[in-house]
């Protein structure tokens, strides 16, 4: 079994700064991690590749920078990571990522034809959750959105079963192989890397990728191929700090006293009390 995973590389702080020429991020200067949901999908390709067999690669679209989310996943247990690098792909919206992407799975795909493709739900930093989607849809595959479990995969079948989350509760469906999963944070709990696999990891070439390598439109890959132009973008005001209480000065019970005081003159705090009591 060949599986997929697609792993970003996003800052490590929720206090970005905004290129106000070209309204996408600055990364200079900011620490970068891995995507959280992305290194829960990649546990949960290895976890499938231990339990069924098979192989996982680990694909990156980054600066030359991002080589390290790679070496990470290689610690994890990814067999080969790719680096999706080239001043072509700069600037991509959701749309270009994934054109970007597909044409790597395309390539990989003539190689090994690939079976699973997983990414996070979504990245941090953006939140649009529109990339897998994307990947799936350009490539044909079945698309499984915001996966809980996966129940069992059937390489005979080409079947896979998963648990996802829906609106008010759960849902479990089947689909045909191949088959590009979203992963939730709950999907799976990310190991620990061991020591062997983290020494070859520091170790390993990573492969490198361009535009060229890839055989893309240059007219679809980065800003080029990104409809999306963000016109303006403002942080949102700070917000205020709530009502203090001291209870070194006014003792347990006045600040007790102090704070139900304020709660109860809140505008309809007292009226949703009432209605949490009687549900």
């Amino acid at each position: 079994m060949h599986i997929i995973c697609c792993i970003k590389q996003v800052p490590d702080t929720a206090e970005v700064r905004i290129d106000p020429d070209t309204n996408t991020l600055v990364r200079a200067g900011v620490e970068s991690i891995s995507n959280p949901y992305d290194i829960v999908a990649l546990e949960e390709a290895v976890s499938l590749k231990d339990r069924y067999g098979g192989v996982v690669t680990a694909l990156c679209m980054g600066p030359p920078q991002a080589e390290v989310s790679l070496r990470e996943a290689l610690s994890l247990g990814a067999d080969r990571v790719i680096l999706l690098s080239d001043r072509a792909f700069a600037g991509a919206d959701t749309l270009a990522t994934s054109y970007t992407l597909s044409k790597a799975m395309e390539k990989l795909s003539r190689e090994d034809p690939i079976d699973l493709v997983f990414c996070g739900k979504q990245a941090i930093d953006g939140d649009t959750a529109q990339t897998g989607p994307g990947i799936a849809t350009r490539l044909g595959y079945t698309q499984f959105t915001y996966v809980l479990s996966v129940d069992w995969v059937d390489l005979q079948k080409r079947q896979i079963q998963v648990t996802r989350k829906s609106q008010g509760g759960r849902e479990v469906i089947r689909g045909s192989l191949p088959a590009l999963l979203t992963a939730e944070l709950e999907l799976a709990v990310p190991r620990r890397a061991s020591l062997p696999l983290l020494i070859s990891s520091l170790q390993a070439q990573v492969e490198v990728w361009d535009a060229r390598s890839l055989e893309a439109s240059l007219n679809e890959l980065g800003i080029k191929g990104s409809p999306t132009w963000v016109r303006a973008i403002t942080s949102p005001p700070a917000r205020q700090g709530g009502p203090a209480f001291d209870v070194s000065r006014e003792g347990d019970v006045g600040a007790v006293s102090k704070a139900l005081d304020t709660l109860m003159d809140e505008k309809g705090f007292l009226s949703k009390l009432l209605r949490k009591w009687e549900d």
